[in-house]
């Protein structure tokens, strides 16, 4: 066995932080086009529209997770691993299963939407109107999977330049096909539209993963049988998470179209998209990145637990400030984003963010859990959310409305946030360190501040606290941010600033 270098702590910093700014540099670009599709959209299409465009997203979420049977998760462990030990035969191996399997994948789940078509539409928009639409997503399902395949090799070898590269063309390809489609034929073009995009997001992994140098090896039937067992066998779990995740948006969905129609789904849809929109690409990088790196070295408690914590400690100094000023400027971010018909959004959106920023304290610690392998605290733990997610969704939008979807997701993030907590402190004696519970200690309370501020308080009075919130935690995460990076990674003038204020 080979010993692997675990780097120090101010390398690590500046490893993590690199990695994020390339996700993150690729998710501002999809930012900007995202601003561009979202308007479009919602001057074309209008709340219902947004409202049915998001129905259709969540079927095909769940389609997706039901087919793809955790095989592209488990396959980014499987490579990761080997990646790691340095095997590259074995490496070869995993890929030539992952992408063989991944195609097969991809045929079954988009027959099998295609047969259930009448009743997924019955059940979700209570008629078979949009039978038709539901049977086009499943070439949306096939190519989906195909490219989750190819992505989830780039993914377990680290290639987060070509990961970032794909996230962008990706972006631009389904810009470009999506609006002129939307344009042209409206609401019919829904369906259609998110089989553009699904289709033209395969070329860019394709075209990355093909450069991969790993030739097939020869296989028998017998070892190909072990390589698609071990993938099966962890991607039974991540499809179950899967399936619980999506079909808790699914149900969610339903809930609020339920009680407030399609205008309603598409505020809610509206607030969604745009409550993760800063914290994807966070989160993004965090699932890219980190999660090869942390299979690497899941036996070694101590290591687990320190990269766990410097994970986090980079996550929420860059995504705080941003989620504040997004509580702050919610009314101007949903009117650049979508228009003046969305307003009703906004508090949601609010609810949402708050729910975010728990979700970027939690989530490091939930790796663990998956770095481990452990797939039956995996499991139950998602059962256990998408039932309290659920749950509370139910018994909230009865009484608030849509705003209580929102909630609902807030609430989500306190108890789940807890639970994952007593989980990996069991698994692994994880300790939160003091530098992360002094930083919890600032933002969390920040933006509950920012949040009560305009619930109870004047329009202007809020504003202005807002805005000194995101000034104070804005320069807070910038001090912070260079303390922990290597002085020769720091701009000069960005040193120099630090320095006369210190």
């Amino acid at each position: 066995m080979t010993l692997r270098m675990i780097p120090p702590s101010g390398q690590t910093y500046t490893q993590i932080l690199k990695s994020t700014m390339l996700m993150g540099g690729s998710s501002l670009v999809n930012v900007a086009l995202s601003i561009i599709r979202n308007k479009a959209l919602a001057v074309l299409l209008g709340p219902e529209g947004v409202g049915l465009l998001g129905l259709y997203g969540a079927i095909l979420d769940i389609a997706q997770a039901i087919a793809g049977l955790g095989v592209s998760s488990s396959g980014v462990r499987r490579v990761a691993e080997a990646a790691g030990a340095g095997d590259d035969e074995k490496i070869a191996r995993s890929a030539t299963a992952l992408r063989r399997i991944s195609l097969v994948l991809g045929l079954l789940g988009g027959l099998l939407l295609a047969a259930l078509a009448f009743p997924v539409s019955k059940f979700t928009f209570g008629d078979y109107q949009h039978a038709g639409g539901i049977v086009l997503l499943s070439l949306a399902v096939f190519f989906r999977l195909v490219a989750a395949g190819q992505a989830a090799l780039i993914q377990g070898l680290r290639g987060i330049a070509n990961l970032a590269r794909i996230n962008v063309l990706s972006g631009l390809f389904g810009t470009i096909v999506s609006i002129p489609l939307i344009y042209l034929f409206g609401e019919e073009a829904i369906a259609p539209s998110l089989v553009a995009i699904a289709a033209v997001s395969l070329l860019p992994t394709w075209w990355y993963s093909k450069q991969i140098s790993t030739q097939p090896p020869a296989m028998s039937a017998r070892q190909f049988g072990r390589e698609a067992t071990a993938l099966f066998r962890l991607g039974v779990a991540f499809m179950a998470s899967g399936l619980l995740t999506f079909g808790a948006a699914y149900a969610i969905r339903i809930i609020v179209l339920n009680e407030g129609g399609v205008v309603a789904a598409g505020l809610y849809q509206a607030a969604w998209a745009l409550g993760g929109l800063y914290a994807g690409f966070i989160l993004q990088a965090m699932g890219t990145d980190f999660y090869p790196r942390l299979t690497a070295i899941a036996n070694n408690n101590a290591e687990c637990n320190r990269l766990v914590n410097e994970q986090a400690e980079i996550s929420i100094l860059l995504a705080g400030p941003g989620l504040i000023a997004t509580l702050t400027l919610a009314p101007l971010v949903m009117s650049l984003f979508y228009s003046a018909e969305f307003h009703g959004a906004v508090d949601l959106l609010r609810w949402i963010c708050l729910g975010m920023m728990l979700r970027i304290v939690a989530w490091p610690m939930g790796f663990i859990v998956l770095a481990k392998g452990a797939q039956t605290i995996f499991f139950w733990t998602e059962v256990a959310a998408t039932l309290v997610h659920v749950g509370l969704a139910w018994l909230l939008v009865s009484e608030f409305g849509t705003l209580g979807a929102g909630m609902a997701f807030f609430g989500l993030y306190v108890w789940h946030s807890i639970l994952i907590y007593v989980i990996v402190r069991r698994l692994t004696g994880f300790r939160w360190s003091p530098a992360n519970r002094r930083h919890a200690l600032l933002f969390l309370p920040a933006s509950g501040l920012v949040v009560s501020a305009f619930f109870l308080l004047p329009a202007w009075s809020a504003m202005v606290i807002g805005c000194l919130a995101v000034v104070v935690t804005g320069l807070y995460s910038l001090r912070m941010l260079v303390e922990l990076l290597p002085p020769e990674s720091v701009p000069a003038i960005v040193r120099g600033w630090i320095a006369k204020s210190a």
